[in-house]
């Protein structure tokens, strides 16, 4: 299939099912032009649009592109890794620190371009990714992943991340990986300046992450927070996402986690937290009030045994909740569509089966996971929302005999899209990357994975 000419209208007609994520009646599809979404067409209509061309969808469940509020994509040369299976948080990043001390810039493009990849094969389509290791080898690894996102065609939200505690200052991190203030924060002000775009149909834009309590100084997550908001751009971090967490907070610091987040002007509308699991009642209720984000990451905490994130308390106090993959060393695998599954089921453990539904878990991985990061140009399918979609066939031996088209893509375990797109341009055909060859991608990435544990 040919690129779509920027001025000419596309109707993907006829969806088997359509899930819009804010309940506006697609049912016979959408139309696009110029990149966005121009038309929703109603069931039993035909569009209202001159149209150019169309795309037969009557085979397939049509999504907004999904959108992953967290992850490490340089994990993904790390996964399986004998030295750190089955252990807890602490001593499971212990035994990864001295090896991703040893990551290099030519390792670092590999591993970005694979797990973009990866997540685009999935229905992916923006990628929030937080890179907070910067060893002597590696200073301008947001640089790297630009360049590496530029080839597979995502949108992405790369956020500088930052350790500053080492062990020496009783932090968690090997010295050989952490940074000095104010290397970290005159870095974070160049990358901002060189790759941070702003407004509607941003394909890059940057984030400020210091990497945790337990990895960076409290003055380091004062002034990230200062110097992000004097140049209009989101805060990460990783928060409340095991007991220890919580008992390391209140040891050096006297607080818990969530109260060293506000101590350091962090509890605010422009974070968003990866984890978040630990909250009590109260912090719920500010974290609400605060219209802070919340990324989800239930394959991550099943691997460490982390808990289980309370996402319906945290939606009904006001924050907003979307889904991150996490890095694939604590999950293994950067497939969205699978973890909009593993939402599902992990949540059926904490609240009732009529309580989460197929189409919650979908919501957190489209609208949810937009507003996380700050978009209202992305997650669902609208009138004036960027084309970006996923379009998935039930064509395989695990759908057969389903009569709920979009529960099925849920219940049953899609793996992968059959066609994605990305503001109004195709990035997948028929489960291939248009623009890669994934063969070579995982060449590469296979023999840096090998370098790099040696």
């Amino acid at each position: 299939m040919s690129s779509l000419p920027i001025n000419q209208s596309l109707w993907i007609k006829k969806p088997l099912s359509v899930f819009t994520a804010n309940q506006q009646d697609a049912g016979n599809g959408i139309v696009i032009r110029d990149g966005l979404i121009i038309e929703l067409v109603a069931k039993g209509t035909a569009p209202k649009t001159l149209i150019d061309r169309e795309f037969d969808a009557s085979r397939h469940v049509l999504l907004p592109g999904l959108v992953n509020t967290h992850h490490h994509l340089y994990q993904t040369l790390t996964r399986a890794f004998p030295p750190a299976l089955n252990k807890r948080l602490f001593p499971w990043l212990q035994s990864l620190y001295p090896v991703w001390a040893k990551l290099q810039p030519d390792m670092l493009h590999a591993a970005t371009e694979l797990g973009l990849a990866e997540l685009m094969l999935s229905g992916c389509t923006t990628v929030a990714d937080h890179h907070y290791l910067f060893p002597q080898a590696l200073t301008e690894a947001i640089d790297i992943q630009v360049s590496a996102a530029g080839k597979i065609g995502n949108r992405v939200m790369l956020t500088r991340g930052s350790m500053s505690l080492g062990q020496d200052d009783g932090g968690l991190p090997p010295q050989s990986t952490v940074q000095t203030d104010a290397t970290i924060l005159d870095d974070c002000q160049r990358v901002i300046n060189q790759f941070h775009q702003s407004g509607p149909g941003a394909m890059v834009q940057l984030a400020l992450a210091p990497c945790s309590p337990f990895s960076v100084t409290t003055e380091l997550m004062k002034e990230t927070a200062k110097l992000a908001r004097a140049n209009g751009v989101r805060l990460h971090t990783h928060l409340a996402e095991t007991e220890d967490e919580n008992s390391f907070c209140l040891q050096t610091f006297g607080l818990r986690p969530l109260d060293y987040l506000e101590s350091v002007d962090w509890l605010a509308d422009d974070v968003w937290l990866a984890h978040g699991i630990h909250f009590n009642d109260e912090e719920i209720k500010r974290l609400g009030k605060a219209k802070t984000g919340i990324s989800h990451c239930p394959s991550s905490n099943m691997v460490l045994a982390s808990g289980i994130c309370r996402t319906k308390e945290l939606q009904a106090a006001g924050a907003y909740v979307g889904l991150g993959v996490d890095g694939s060393a604590s999950n293994d695998g950067s497939n969205m569509i699978q973890e909009v599954r593993q939402a599902l089921l992990i949540n059926r453990l904490r609240y009732q089966a009529d309580e989460v539904s197929h189409q919650d878990a979908l919501y957190w991985a489209t609208k949810g996971s937009a507003q996380v990061l700050g978009r209202d140009d992305i997650g669902e399918l609208a009138i004036g929302k960027q084309a970006d979609i996923a379009l998935f066939n039930l064509d395989e031996p695990r759908f057969s005999g389903s009569h709920d088209p979009l529960a099925a893509l849920i219940l049953c375990g899609a793996h992968s899209a059959d066609y994605v797109m990305v503001a109004g341009q195709w990035k997948v055909e028929q489960g291939k990357l248009l623009n890669s060859d994934i063969n070579e991608i995982q060449a590469r990435h296979g023999e840096s994975a090998a370098k790099l544990v040696l």
